[in-house]
């Protein structure tokens, strides 16, 4: 298993669209939703049916997250720059529909009305693509600055976020003196350093497996006697999920 944010972040946008990457190191397909790894030259089967594993990770992307549209549409507003209604509109573009279903399904006026907003995504295309050709070219010639990805589902992503890794160790030094995996010395007030600390603990779940609130409460005391404020912290900022009961929770991807 990966650590996902820095793959998924990295990855181009044909890459995004296929929902995994090809990772040289380890000669395995990566997920870029989960970071499951699936190695090349090994068989997978799935209901008696034999799979390389490129096409089985191509698979696994289709069936255990639903596909890559349905992942990158349901990620934060502030990373998609989409609406809701803009959301519903892309999904029913996707699967064909025609204007006049689309506006009776959704109840947003008339076919004249889809067609505007299908015109208004298809700037938004252009103009990404020159934004993302300008950006590019400025990190070819900006000075290389190493920051600490942030987590795709952060609830709010806002200055917070903006860690380099230099400060990213400095901070863990400072609050786990007893080194990476021991206790906290105290849980940080500043929310820079809350976040990092946050992210840090996270590493002590697997994310690929469900947890009941006993097992949770368990793997943050190893980090503090105040398991309570971290578990509803990581759940607050976005790191955790969980059942409306509270008797499962998972790492959020």
């Amino acid at each position: 298993m990966y650590e996902i944010s820095e793959m998924f972040w990295d990855a181009t946008v044909p890459e995004l669209k296929k929902g995994y990457v090809w990772d040289e190191k380890s000669e395995a397909f990566v997920c870029l939703v989960c970071g499951k790894s699936f190695i090349k030259g090994l068989i997978y089967e799935q209901d008696g049916i034999f799979y390389e594993a490129e096409k089985f990770t191509a698979l696994h992307v289709a069936e255990e997250h639903g596909g890559m549209l349905q992942y990158l549409l349901g990620l934060d507003k502030k990373l998609t720059g989409l609406t809701d209604l803009q959301k519903n509109l892309v999904k029913a573009f996707y699967e064909g529909l025609g204007d006049q279903e689309i506006a009776k399904r959704y109840e947003v006026g008339s076919t004249s009305t889809i067609r505007n907003h299908r015109f208004t995504l298809r700037e938004k295309m252009k103009q990404a693509k020159i934004y993302l050709t300008i950006l590019e070219m400025m990190e070819e010639k900006a000075p290389a600055a190493s920051f600490v990805p942030v987590h795709r589902t952060a609830t709010m992503v806002d200055e917070r976020y903006v860690i380099t890794t230099k400060e990213n160790d400095e901070i863990i030094k400072k609050f786990f003196k007893e080194g990476p995996e021991g206790p906290l010395s105290h849980f940080p007030k500043k929310q820079k350093m809350k976040i990092t600390v946050l992210r840090h603990i996270m590493n002590r779940f697997a994310p690929d497996k469900k947890y009941s609130e006993k097992e949770v409460n368990e793997i943050l005391r190893t980090a503090d006697s105040d398991y309570v404020t971290l578990r509803r912290s990581l759940i607050e900022y976005g790191f955790l999920d969980r059942k409306d009961d509270g008797s499962m929770y998972w790492v959020k991807e």
